[in-house]
């Protein structure tokens, strides 16, 4: 180590070179320097492994009384502690973002998930350079470190292949290696994969066996065995983020089997066996109290007697879906106990970055999108019945019924999403260290927050807190080191004052008191009302008797629910809270949120080979008239293939050459599919081809009717009943010249998508139509060089 090591508070640790004699020759007697040393951590500094699981309920998993069976957890639990207290911001990118920094999640600007960023500093998805990550302090002291999995830190505006990268894992985020995806969720048989900065196909087919979880372990496993073997006396810091447990929920069948039949009684009944369970193991006090169902939820008896087995078979492919991804982070534990680095390395096991999920209706979904773009009624019993047995594949984008995250939130109220009730924000949570914890299998009930991880690991490092990072001051980190409550079960909580808050749910925990409100529901994402913030009722209770916040207080101590509302309000001016905005699905749009766009205008032009584009990397057509011109040359024997596709089998559009003729396709949400073909064939030769649609107009999510051209000649036209308003997909993409993901239109895979002829370039238009339907080079110069 070296001898100034009060430097590290400023990264990078200055170079400073010993004064001393300098000789004229190398070979003089007096020559002497000091052997060149790599920068490491104090001695003693462990392995970090950090594993964040997604959208799993305090009462989900079996290490923590729930019904789906964790066996890695349950063995970490028995050699290490089970945090029960540990609590997340009720949302993905806002717990991710605090986690990685040590600060409240506004006060990052993750207010809520980068998709609704707005322009409020709070809320507007950029982390300020002060606030430097956990991951880039370690790097900077000489960790190695690596990210497995979901970044969804990352601004909207700046996930095209361009970048700028400042917010990815491997650009500004301190990590040296990232294998994942970058965004809210991912297709678990098809996903979006990044190596680094650059888009990457999935090395094998769902039909060859492929599952993003196992790819994930994979490459984080071989990384640990890569630095121990290359770098055996320098710690690592791997983050593992599966994407699992969120919707999608893909899973073999043999996962989903295994608990046929175990959810049959309902999600009121699993209620009582998870508490009964919880109370068994301790995590839960035994004078706890199981809390009511609100009338929001329904009962499983008032469910129609035909959905009951589509809703058990969506809680069997959950439960299946979570052991499965519990089983690959045993692999890792395999990993580091075959390297006999296990004892040396201290595991947080993180059971969830929020409650469970209530965003796939009261129902359930065959695909969660519907929901989000306020098309749920699309999905009806009749049409639930039909898809029960493809749950879990690659033909499904299923999401369980708002009963069931309520169950795997037991015993709290409420679930992810609303940040006042620890139903949304509780998540079982492991700490594993054989050298630096002495007890097995304890039980820790200090207040906690995933604002605490980063100070916790610098802690266990012997690393300080940096004041300077990149020439930048830092401002201190927010949350409080657990190494105290580690060797201590009966020592004071040092965490005692943290607020919540997410789309105007809000809520304040101060020394054992919580006052909170509830003020949205998180699976109506269009439409609804919301009273006014200042009409919102206040709940108080007295979590030194009340662990489960089932007994309201607000009458009998008025006192305490004033003295507690105030310090939220001050919590939320200190850290950039408001103002309050309650919207939801009305943020996806950048000109209703604020936000800036990657492309402006009303035109954009593309050229083959283009691809991975996000949703935000396009100009946006939906809800308007938009045309797709493109220049193609095609030689004898014809062309087929895809010119450009937005979105994939879960919803989106492509115009594509298909056995000769142009056709234009629009899926809404794989439960609609409409198709336009060209009465003539392409011929061959230079052409421009266009396809357009003229959207009907009075509100969102109309159809239109589509026209197709051949060198300005129409040679086709037919109807599209039904758009969707306001997201095409979580992960699927824009793509020029081919098809990336799941396709489209059934009549190309994404291996089969390729244009066959010679692509010139694409043009989108949206808004208006060119009368002569012919795009002049001027025009398509204009074009590329506007931003206006």
């Amino acid at each position: 180590m070296r001898p100034y090591a009060h430097a590290r508070t400023m990264l990078p640790v200055p170079d400073r070179p010993a004064p001393g004699l300098t000789t004229y020759d190398a070979k003089d007697p007096d020559t002497s320097y000091p052997p060149i040393e790599p920068l490491l951590p104090p001695e003693g500094a462990p392995n970090v492994v950090v594993i964040l699981l997604d959208d799993v309920g305090f009462g989900a998993a079996s290490a923590f009384g729930g019904p789906c069976r964790t066996p890695t957890a349950e063995r970490l639990a028995a050699g290490g502690l089970r945090l029960n207290r540990f609590h997340t911001t009720a949302l993905c990118a806002p717990t991710r973002q605090a986690l990685l920094t040590g600060r409240n999640h506004h006060s990052v600007g993750m207010g809520s998930i980068t998709e609704t960023a707005t322009s409020a500093p709070g809320n507007s998805s950029l982390r300020p350079n002060t606030k430097a990550p956990l991951p880039l302090t370690l790097k900077l002291n000489g960790y190695s470190t690596a990210q497995f999995g979901k970044c969804h830190e990352v601004p909207v505006w700046q996930t095209s292949p361009m970048g700028p990268f400042d917010a990815w894992p491997t650009g500004g985020g301190g990590f040296e290696t990232f294998y994942g995806f970058i965004g809210g969720e991912n297709n678990q048989w098809d996903p979006a994969l990044y190596d680094g900065t650059t888009p990457i196909e999935p090395p094998a087919t769902a039909e060859e066996g492929y599952h993003l979880t196992e790819d994930l372990l994979d490459h984080a496993c071989g990384w640990v065995r890569q630095q121990k073997a290359l770098m055996p006396d320098r710690p690592f810091f791997v983050y593992l983020a599966p994407g699992a447990a969120h919707a999608p929920h893909h899973v073999a069948p043999e996962w989903i089997e295994k608990y046929r039949g175990a959810f049959d009684d309902g999600w009121d009944v699993q209620r009582e066996r998870t508490f009964a369970r919880q109370q068994e193991l301790g995590v839960v006090p035994a004078d706890a109290e199981l809390t009511p169902r609100h009338d929001e939820i329904p009962a499983w008896d008032d469910m129609p007697d035909d959905l009951l087995p589509v809703l058990a078979r969506e809680m069997e492919t959950y439960a299946g879906f979570l052991e499965h991804t519990d089983v690959q982070v045993g692999r890792l534990i395999d990993t580091l106990e075959d390297l006999e680095v296990l004892d040396d390395t201290l595991v947080l096991y993180i059971i969830g970055d929020n409650g469970a999920s209530a965003e796939g209706t009261v129902q359930g979904a065959f695909n969660e999108m519907a929901n989000f773009n306020g098309m749920a009624a699309l999905e009806t019993p009749e049409f639930m019945r039909s898809k029960m047995d493809e749950f879990g594949s690659p033909s499904s984008y299923n999401h369980y019924a708002v009963g069931w995250a309520w169950a795997m939130d037991t015993p709290y109220q409420w679930t992810k999403q609303v940040a006042s009730h620890w139903g949304g924000t509780c998540n079982g949570t492991i700490v594993h260290w054989p050298r630096g914890i002495a007890e097995r299998g304890g039980l820790r009930s200090q207040f906690a927050h995933v604002i605490d991880v980063a100070p916790t690991v610098l802690e266990a490092a012997g690393l300080p807190e940096p004041v300077m990072v990149n020439g930048v001051q830092q401002s201190p980190m927010e949350g409080t080191s657990l190494l105290y409550a580690f060797g201590d079960a009966d020592a004071p909580e040092r965490h005692d004052l943290q607020y919540f808050e997410m789309f105007g749910n809000r809520g304040v925990y101060h020394r054992g008191w919580s006052a909170v409100t509830k003020h949205r529901t998180p699976w109506v994402m269009v439409g609804g009302t919301v009273p006014a913030f200042d009409d919102d009722v206040w709940e108080l209770y007295d979590g030194s008797t009340d662990f489960s916040q089932a007994r309201d207080l607000a009458a009998e101590r008025p006192d305490v629910l004033a003295r507690l509302q105030r310090l939220w309000l001050i919590e939320a001016t200190k850290y950039n809270v408001l103002p309050l905005d309650d919207r939801t699905s009305e943020r996806l749009e950048p000109t209703m949120a604020g936000r800036p766009t990657l492309v402006r205008g009303s035109s954009q032009l593309f050229y083959p080979g283009m691809g991975r584009l996000s949703e935000n990397s396009v100009v946006s057509v939906k809800n308007r008239s938009f045309s797709v011109t493109t220049e193609v040359e095609v030689p004898g024997p014809g062309a087929h293939g895809v010119v450009i596709a937005q979105g994939g089998r879960f919803g989106g559009w492509s115009v594509y050459v298909h056995e000769g003729r142009l056709t234009f396709a629009y899926n809404v949400l794989g439960i609609h599919l409409y198709r336009v073909t060209a009465d003539d064939p392409v011929p061959t030769g230079t052409h421009q081809l266009r396809a357009e649609l003229a959207y009907d107009g009075g509100g969102f999510g109309k159809g239109g009717d589509v026209t197709l051209y051949h060198d300005g000649t129409l040679v086709g036209s037919g109807r599209v009943e039904a758009t969707q308003p306001l997201v095409f997909s979580a992960d699927e993409t824009t793509d020029v010249g081919y098809e990336s993901g799941t396709t489209v239109s059934p009549d190309y895979t994404a291996r089969t998508s390729r244009f066959t002829g010679r692509l010139r370039w694409v043009q989108l238009d949206v808004g208006g139509h060119d009368a002569d339907h012919l795009v002049s080079p001027e025009e398509r110069l204009r074009v590329a060089m506007a931003r206006q």
